[in-house]
């Protein structure tokens, strides 16, 4: 794998995760933004990178900071001429059960892990359709694939970024933008105190990032959700059963009630190519042919 013409920029990228991918990134030759809200800890890693033979330039601003992530990437542009790489990592933990957490802390945590996301891949977007070529990376999380007690803010964030993800993907394919999300486990700041201590010394981040070179090469997929953790790696899907039909009427619901077994049977289960498969099945469980609709907007 080669990235010698390759441009990344990795948010929270000061230490933990972040650090580990601005590293992996530059290994493989791609010249690196450290982006980080602690200029010093953007440096620190941007002069780990230097010292190492490779290039590059330390940034420090908050993704939640639209004007501040414009002037990243255009610092990017301006050194080196393009964006190609953008793994949207930075984030924050406010975690407490649902009954006892504040709603400015879920704000929070949104804002800087689902809008954080947004503003830095809307600062990249236009770019990377005129070159025709881009690799995004969202950061999810197990917590939002499949919930995890006193995580709702976290969790939220982290299962919108899937839709996000997914959505991005489905926009970007004829530009060459392969859009794919990474979820992992590892001993950072953020999880101490959330995994189990004797288990933190095998979750290193540098276990992690072999990963993100795979979403991030010539030949990354996309649309992907790429688990990772202790050097092991593993997809999630978000599937759809085949269902029943149950029709209309006064007993609909009772029918549903009465078929639920059979509704969630995970035989003859897929992968959706876009939301609209569902209103197609359900269509077609009717007797309604209905054709794939794509509107560019």
């Amino acid at each position: 794998m080669n990235l010698n013409t390759r441009v990344a920029i990795v948010t929270g990228a000061g230490g933990g995760l972040g650090r580990s991918h601005a590293l992996a990134l530059a290994r493989y030759g791609a010249k690196v933004v450290v982006n980080d809200l602690a200029q010093a800890a953007a440096e620190t890693v941007a002069e780990e990178i230097r010292a190492a033979g490779g290039e590059a330039i330390a940034v420090a601003c908050s993704v939640t900071d639209e004007a501040g992530v414009v002037a990243m990437v255009e610092r990017a542009v301006s050194d080196w001429g393009r964006v190609d790489i953008l793994i949207n990592n930075a984030g924050i933990l406010r975690d407490k059960s649902f009954a006892k957490a504040s709603l400015d802390d879920f704000r929070l945590v949104l804002d800087v892990h689902l809008m954080g996301a947004v503003i830095c891949s809307k600062a990249v977007w236009d770019i990377m359709r005129a070159q025709q070529y881009g690799r995004i990376v969202m950061t999810t999380s197990s917590s939002g694939l499949y919930g995890n007690f006193g995580q709702s803010n976290y969790a939220a964030a982290k299962m919108g970024l899937v839709g996000l993800m997914q959505t991005l993907a489905l926009e970007g394919r004829k530009y060459d933008i392969r859009v794919n999300c990474l979820a992992p486990t590892a001993a950072t700041q953020m999880t101490h105190g959330v995994l189990a201590a004797d288990g933190l010394e095998r979750l290193s981040p540098d276990l992690v990032s072999p990963g993100l070179l795979a979403l991030t090469g010539e030949e990354a997929p996309t649309r992907a959700i790429l688990c990772a953790g202790g050097g092991h790696f593993a997809r999630a899907y978000v599937t759809l059963t085949e269902g029943a039909h149950v029709g209309s009427g006064p007993e609909a619901g009772q029918a549903v009630i009465a078929r639920w077994d059979r509704i969630g049977d995970r035989d003859g289960e897929i992968v959706p190519e876009y939301g609209f498969a569902q209103a197609e099945r359900e269509l077609a469980s009717s007797g309604f042919s209905a054709p794939a609709v794509a509107v560019e907007r």
